[in-house]
């Protein structure tokens, strides 16, 4: 599909289409958006879809007993409500632009990091010694 193919099925299905500059495209929907854009004749995700919290995509992130939105200046619990609407926004959105859907993304919200409270570095592949006192740096 190519981005203007996607750009007018989006607006049929009443997404918000803003331009992003160089020949990409914001699509925005349910107080959430993505970046879309056109990388050798196929579409792809320049900002992987989010909720928007105070202007700016939110990064969800999971720590366990929470899941949180991360923007770069904020970081809120993320509401059922918010959960909701970024499943549908990204049902919706990969349903317009005719990209797969994977099982584990069929069975709810899949966050862009999981951060568990007593998993340390678990991102940089290492884990420390019982002995070692961690920075928890996020």
């Amino acid at each position: 599909m190519t981005l203007e193919a996607a750009r007018q099925k989006l607006q049929e299905m009443q997404f918000e289409i803003f331009p992003a500059g160089d020949g990409r495209i914001l699509a925005r929907k349910h107080g959430c958006a993505a970046g879309l854009e056109e990388r050798d004749g196929v579409l792809a995700f320049f900002a992987r879809p989010g909720r928007v919290v105070g202007g700016e995509l939110a990064r969800l992130i999971d720590r366990g007993y929470q899941k949180f939105l991360k923007t770069s200046s904020a970081e809120v619990p993320a509401l059922l409500d918010d959960l909701r609407h970024l499943n549908q926004f990204q049902r919706e959105l990969r349903f317009a632009v005719h990209a797969p859907q994977l099982f584990n993304e069929s069975l709810g919200t899949v966050s862009d990091r999981y951060i568990y409270d007593r998993v340390w570095f678990r991102d940089e592949g290492r884990q420390p010694k019982a002995w070692e006192q961690p920075s928890l740096q996020s």
